[in-house]
């Protein structure tokens, strides 16, 4: 295993194309503008050495030399520690642990719905799933419209896991309807943030033609 890591010496993500934690890592990359060798797995079946290096065989997975990485939000972390400039997270260990209980909440509350996706022929939500990710994402409709970027002045961890959801939004079939302006202004400022246009692959660009 570890002579298949030393083998790259360039630090290596793999990616599914359309996979919401993979778009995650990759916005991550995009905002820090990381030299990285990004491989996206175009089907279902994973390459053998990357099999070998992830026992629970799943992306994201993130090589950097003799590191082999595969949880996300172990990904993104360790890519705002490594390449600390710009910080994607508070500096304050209180602030920094609001941070993290949010981005706990979110992948609870919202990463969990989505997962559903996954399992369907067109990525759609079942109408149960549809209505309760709506409704979460409608409660933080305050904290979307406090500061510029989720609870913070500067764009950082959080709205780069929020991100690729809101970005999924039409193919999971939900619309926030009326009264949810402060959100589509969210949303209109994060995705028109170069780092967000480059972390998008062509199937992702497709999502919101």
């Amino acid at each position: 295993m570890a002579v298949i890591a030393n083998r790259r010496s360039v630090m290596t993500l793999f990616s599914w194309p359309t996979d919401i934690d993979s778009h995650r890592a990759r916005l991550v990359l995009a905002e820090k503008n990381i030299n990285i060798e990004i491989t996206n797995i175009p089907g279902p079946e994973l390459p053998e050495d990357l099999m070998d290096l992830n026992p629970y065989h799943s992306v994201p997975t993130l090589v950097d030399r003799d590191l082999t990485l595969y949880d996300a939000r172990v990904i993104v972390e360790y890519l705002d520690e490594r390449f600390p400039h710009p910080p994607l997270m508070p500096v304050d260990p209180v602030t920094r642990a609001q941070f993290r209980l949010a981005l706990y909440r979110i992948e609870t509350d919202w990463y969990s719905i989505a997962a559903e996706a996954d399992s369907t022929a067109d990525g759609k939500l079942g109408t149960k799933s549809r209505k309760m990710l709506r409704e979460s994402i409608l409660q933080s409709i305050e904290l979307f419209g406090a500061r510029p970027y989720f609870l913070s002045e500067e764009f950082s961890l959080v709205d780069c896991a929020i991100a690729p959801l809101l970005w999924r939004l039409p193919v999971y079939g939900i619309d926030l309807g009326k009264g949810a302006e402060v959100i589509d202004e969210y949303m209109d400022r994060v995705f028109a943030r170069r780092s967000f246009q480059q972390s998008l692959t062509e199937l992702e660009q497709e999502m919101r033609l």
